[in-house]
């Protein structure tokens, strides 16, 4: 199916806050579910590229009707079929236990077409290191994960403040994917052993940071598991999109020299879209290098602007 025949249906609408749930049994549940039959790709996969796109269609006060619903969805599970047949050749085909993974340093030209292409962001961060769970056949990554420079300024000074820690002490998981079928824990385990490394190699390393966007149906689950702490929110950003894209400020800066919506939709007309609805705060995790990480309680987290 093409992206000119998109199914049309009528019927009652759906409220970000339903969508988010990731629940299989919600009208959005059952929604994904069709259209990833349909077209043939992962339903989770399908769904948190839905979710980056529905803040761009919603009103503000987080409504969609189901057939703009439908409508994202068929367009995202095209998109992510051609991403899938682009990125084939770089994933494995067959599932593993755990403990038949090999945990390895990737190197770039193996990592960058699995990212960039099933990533939901699709782009990596500059100067990145790439790790990942590595099946015993193929030798393919079933699960990748990067990690570069804390970029988060916000994030930084108030790490610098709170524990006089320096920005270069630390690293940010920028980037993290697995495949449909990795196996339960296939995250932490990485994670755990992403930890290891830097602590051996990185002397310079003492905390490992990440931003988790509830937006897109994530909790932190994954780093809970693997003891990483829920340290602070970051007041969050319209999302902006281009051509019915979305497009991160930083890949705005790259190609056009600015991020202001406003310059950019004064030069390109029509060009630019930016979410009205109010979205939820980013959740930063973060994780020592050594040692025990601290607990911060819900009421001592701060919200911090960008």
């Amino acid at each position: 199916m093409s992206e000119a025949q998109i199914p049309v249906s009528a019927g009652p609408g759906l409220h970000l806050d339903e969508c988010r749930s990731l629940s299989p049994t919600s009208l959005f549940g059952v929604l994904v579910s069709a259209a990833a039959g349909r077209v043939g790709v992962d339903p989770r996969a399908l769904a948190v590229r839905a979710l980056l796109h529905l803040p761009r269609i919603a009103t503000s006060n987080g409504w969609a009707t189901k057939w703009q619903v439908e409508r994202e969805l068929t367009i995202s599970a095209e998109r992510l079929h051609r991403d899938v047949r682009a990125a084939g050749s770089h994933l494995p085909v067959d599932n593993f236990p755990l403990r038949d993974l090999a945990f390895e340093e990737i190197d770039p030209s193996r990592a960058l077409p699995v990212l960039t292409s099933l990533h939901y962001l699709r782009s990596v961060r500059p100067s990145s290191i790439y790790f990942g769970l590595i099946d015993p056949v193929s030798k393919l990554p079933v699960n990748i994960c990067s990690i570069s420079p804390l970029q988060w300024k916000c994030v930084a000074r108030w790490i610098d403040a709170e524990s006089a820690l320096r920005p270069e002490q630390v690293w940010d998981v920028s980037r993290m994917y697995s495949v449909a079928g990795a196996p339960p824990n296939a995250i932490s385990t990485l994670l755990s052993k992403v930890r290891t490394v830097i602590r051996r190699n990185i002397s310079s390393a003492a905390l490992l940071v990440t931003a988790v966007d509830p937006n897109l149906g994530f909790t932190g689950s994954s780093y809970r598991a693997a003891n990483w702490q829920h340290w602070m929110n970051v007041k969050a950003r319209p999302y902006l999109y281009e051509s019915g894209r979305y497009v991160s400020p930083r890949q705005l800066r790259e190609r056009f020299g600015r991020c202001s919506f406003i310059e950019l939709q004064a030069k390109h007309p029509g060009r630019f879209q930016q979410s009205k609805v109010r979205l939820l705060d980013s959740m930063i995790f973060c994780c020592s290098v050594n040692g025990e990480t601290t607990v911060v309680p819900a009421q001592d987290r701060r919200r911090l602007n960008r």
